[in-house]
């Protein structure tokens, strides 16, 4: 996908350059391989069924896995600006009114997610202490996926929050 104009005070260019849209980029590529094994695991499970057979576990991998693939696709979808936006909305706000209400919705998300990471550090680790009842993995594994989301989430959405902020009080020249 094509970085945004860097005139476009709705979406400016893509946080943190290279490096960053390379990391974030591999989140989505990362995604992509969670998907395909949340795939592979229910095809197996359902030929497993219609043999007859059973695997103990198997029908725990999709589900874990799902709350991973959600974490890390919003944290892409984040960084090339995707998420929390409706264009048809913002195309129709004036540049000034556009900028706080980007503010606004980047702040908010920004508070939801560090109570999000605040939350998990009692959660994980009392997490890790069950296990799940089929694989008898630790489900802090699970639970850490909100953290570590919330974490990579937060990254391009307070470099929009700074970016909406300078939009609503340009410098003069």
């Amino acid at each position: 996908m094509a970085a945004p104009a860097p005139g476009d005070p709705g979406r400016p260019g893509l946080p943190f350059g290279r490096w960053g849209t390379r990391v974030y980029e591999g989140l989505g590529f990362l995604g992509g391989a969670i998907l395909a094994l949340m795939t592979l695991a229910v095809f197996v499970q359902v030929v497993v069924r219609y043999l007859g057979l059973a695997v103990e576990g198997l029908d725990e991998v999709p589900r874990y896995l799902f709350v991973w693939l959600v974490m890390i696709g919003a944290a892409a979808a984040m960084h090339r600006g995707e998420h929390t936006m409706l264009e048809y909305f913002r195309d129709r706000l004036r540049p000034r009114t556009r900028a706080l209400v980007g503010a606004v919705t980047q702040g908010a998300g920004m508070l939801l997610f560090v109570s999000l990471i605040e939350s998990s550090l009692v959660l994980v680790p009392n997490a890790q202490l069950q296990t799940s009842a089929g694989l008898g993995l630790p489900l802090g594994y699970v639970y850490a996926a909100v953290p570590v989301g919330s974490a990579l989430i937060l990254l391009p959405m307070a470099w929009r929050f700074v970016a909406s902020l300078r939009d609503l009080w340009p410098r003069r020249s």
